[in-house]
């Protein structure tokens, strides 16, 4: 910190209680001088002969017949006109950062110019501030926190802007050139983490870009939003650093907690400290801060009532990073007005914000799955896959809420494209969570929900589950086993074709079961089933070829309780009547799998009832 000393003389000033200063001196004084509510008594000769403006009120008060001068909005207030006075009595005083605004802004009011006097006191503290502090970076900040509580003034001598514009300057200085101290208590990641050898080899660590964010957080948040605005306009920061700078202060100042933060005292603070974080947001809504940080700070507004423009805002720059968010990251408390737990309304327009975006690549999503293949599909569209993935573990999360409505449920679940979905094992998650959770939906409810997943996509282990489910409809849980059929013959076909590869016929089976989930079309369905011609006696055998060499197939044929192990009977059976009898195939099944479901079938009257009764 730098400091500088004026005048000779020991200080005389003497205080007579809380109110009352005086200067001991062979002379007795000979005005009175009120500033706020501390009564000076001083010699006007010193004083006149720095001062205009109190030769000016000396004057005044000598024609009234008075010696008392009563100021009221002294800027400094009382400590900074003693400051004055002594200097007037070329007493010794000392100027640092924390004095010497509240000092300049006195001699201004008191007019201490050089038209007065010589190198007056104007003057001197103008050499300071220039040649002193805003060369530093630390009392550029002291000199600007000062400066709040002695406005107008500061802000017309100029203090502010020059407190700023010194340390926007710095900032934008290349870290490799700073080599002053500063505040730098966060640990840096190993890529961030920059060491150099040293002349004699000794291990020095290079500045990092953010090395100044941590210092500029004690400023009030108007200054602050000066600062960031000038730093922005030098042009030279990167906007990672920026987003990095408004993270630090957003932690520094913003509570912890909800009851804190919209608390009567702090409601309107805490809202005006978000609109401004929002505000000096990176302009490129793509980079700068991260989709975690983002999301807090939608959080804050949805609780502090933040206006609707930052509110859009924040949902643009998350909607382009959603790939990136965390289940915990969108669980954003609902406003006071909604019933649920969690603002689901808020994620969904996150989402339809983020298709916006995503809807040219996804136009060829499908191109892309069909044609290429699901390893060039997953390498080009990781977001939205990583978004379809995110959803669905949002669903699963937020169906344990007894007031999530079905239509808010399947929503949400609807806006995201097929071909972020794969997989929907993390879809039937959701389901089953939401109907252990709502065990009271009627049966067209839970009919309505379980169409949201397609149980061609679901892994073994998935299908394994779904079939014991009883909470899934009697439907969804014969066509979980047809399918289950599907993907057993689809091995036993695949290992009849090719024998040399009986020791890895899992992967054969997920190329065969990649190209069946892939068609909807119910031919392409019916005409592979047909060609699974498979003989009585060749089924078990080619069974404990599978048990034998697939460790899934095995657990998943041993876990099938005793009800599903029977529906799972009778549809081998009615697949091998399929094979063997043409005209039972042009008569039944040509159902498309998804409604082969008791009492769906068209064959005739006993036999229907037979199977409807034995299934059920």
């Amino acid at each position: 910190m730098k400091f500088m000393k004026l005048g000779s003389k020991p200080d005389t000033f003497q205080t007579d209680g809380k109110c009352i200063r005086y200067v001991t001196s062979e002379l007795a004084t000979d005005v009175i001088i009120n500033v706020g509510e501390v009564k000076f008594y001083l010699h006007k000769f010193p004083l006149l002969s720095k001062s205009n403006r109190l030769h000016r009120l000396v004057l005044k008060v000598s024609e009234e017949n008075s010696d008392e001068i009563n100021i009221l909005d002294f800027p400094g207030g009382p400590k900074a006109f003693e400051i004055c006075a002594k200097f007037c009595y070329g007493m010794t005083v000392t100027f640092s950062a924390y004095n010497v605004v509240a000092a300049r802004c006195a001699a201004e009011y008191l007019e201490m110019t050089e038209h007065v006097d010589k190198k007056n006191l104007i003057f001197k503290l103008e050499v300071f501030l220039n040649s002193s502090i805003f060369r530093s970076w630390k009392d550029s900040i002291i000199v600007l926190q000062t400066t709040k509580s002695l406005l107008p003034w500061s802000e017309d001598l100029k203090i502010i802007g020059r407190s700023v514009d010194s340390i926007a300057s710095k900032t934008s200085v290349d870290p490799a050139n700073v080599t002053w101290s500063y505040t730098y208590n966060r640990k840096l990641s190993a890529p961030d983490r920059i060491v150099e050898e040293g002349v004699f080899g000794e291990r020095i660590e290079s500045v990092p870009k953010d090395w100044w964010v941590e210092d500029i957080c004690e400023l009030d948040i108007d200054l602050y939003k000066r600062v960031m605005i000038a730093v922005k306009s030098k042009g030279r920061m990167d906007g990672s650093v920026i987003g990095e700078a408004l993270r630090i202060y957003a932690v520094r100042w913003l509570p912890d907690s909800i009851d804190a933060l919209v608390s009567d005292a702090q409601t309107l603070r805490n809202k005006f400290l978000v609109e401004t974080i929002v505000c000096l947001l990176p302009t490129d809504k793509s980079v700068g801060c991260s989709c975690s940080f983002l999301l807090k700070l939608l959080k804050v507004s949805v609780l502090v009532g933040v206006d609707n423009s930052a509110r859009e805002d924040l949902v643009k720059r998350i909607s382009l990073k959603l790939h990136e968010a965390s289940v915990k990251d969108l669980l954003i408390p609902a406003r006071s007005s909604q019933t649920a737990c969690y603002d689901v309304e808020l994620v969904q327009c996150i989402v339809n914000e983020y298709l916006m975006h995503e809807k040219p690549s996804r136009a060829l999503g499908d191109v892309g799955w069909n044609e290429k293949g699901p390893d060039d599909f997953v390498l080009g569209h990781g977001s939205l896959l990583a978004v379809g993935k995110l959803i669905d573990g949002y669903l699963a999360e937020i169906a344990h809420d007894p007031n999530l409505t079905l239509a808010s449920f399947i929503d949400l679940s609807q806006s995201i494209p097929e071909s972020a979905r794969p997989i929907h094992d993390g879809l039937y998650k959701a389901i089953d969570s939401y109907l252990k959770e709502h065990p009271d939906m009627t049966k067209a409810e839970r009919k309505k929900i379980c169409g949201l997943m397609d149980v061609r996509k679901l892994t073994m282990d998935a299908s394994v589950h779904a079939a014991q489910n009883d909470r899934l409809p009697l439907r969804v849980v014969v066509q979980v086993l047809f399918f289950e059929q599907v993907r057993a013959a689809s091995e036993v076909h695949a290992l009849r074709n090719n024998p040399q590869n009986a020791s890895h016929p899992t992967t054969n089976t997920d190329e065969e079961w990649e190209k069946t989930a892939a068609k909807d079309d119910r031919k392409s369905l019916k005409k592979q089933i047909s060609q699974m011609k498979i003989k009585d006696e060749e089924f078990p055998k080619n069974v404990k070829l599978i048990k034998k060499n697939s460790k899934n197939s095995k657990s998943g044929l041993q876990l099938l309780p005793s009800r599903s192990r029977r529906i799972f009977d009778k549809l081998w059976i009615v697949g091998k009547g399929h094979g063997e009898n043409r005209s039972s195939e042009t008569s039944g099944s040509s159902q498309s799998p998804t409604s082969l479901a008791p009492g769906d079938t068209k064959s005739s009257g006993s036999s229907s009832r037979h199977r409807r009764h034995s299934i059920s």
